[in-house]
């Protein structure tokens, strides 16, 4: 993984094929987003929009959005950490790490839990991969 991720045009080779299918729904997002006057910032290998004020974040291959008051260096680099996820996964990326993801953070925001956040794999994965190859952004 540290080739891909540290190749730039093989990173963005299988975002854009094997992670086509969150890439697709990622840029029809960010084309909103501009459009609608938000700037892009960088990190990493991936770009990010802030949208709206207290919440985490939410990955789309290699754009990722989070709240404005949330956009820690941390947050980010778990993010980045679900975008190399999409690599690893692909197409089967949305029905096992994202979808339930989702689920699982607006359980977890609307009920006392006594796990932390990364104590589930995928969740922990992606905080690893993210720190691993974006943790000195």
């Amino acid at each position: 993984m540290n080739f891909i991720v540290k190749h730039k045009p093989v990173f963005y080779l299988l975002q854009y094929t094997w992670g086509l299918l969150l890439n697709a729904i990622g840029l029809i997002i960010s084309l909103v987003l501009l459009i609608s006057g938000h700037r892009p910032h960088k990190f990493g290998n991936n770009y990010y929009f802030t949208v709206g004020k207290n919440w985490g974040g939410l990955e789309f291959g290699v754009c990722f959005l989070c709240g404005e008051l949330n956009q820690t260096h941390h947050l980010k680099c778990h993010e980045s950490g679900h975008g190399i996820q999409n690599i690893i996964w692909g197409p089967l990326f949305p029905f096992v790490i994202a979808i339930p993801s989702a689920i699982r953070y607006w359980y977890r925001r609307n009920h006392i839990c006594k796990t932390a956040y990364d104590d589930i794999w995928f969740e922990g994965q992606a905080t690893k991969l993210g720190e691993k190859y974006y943790g000195d952004c």
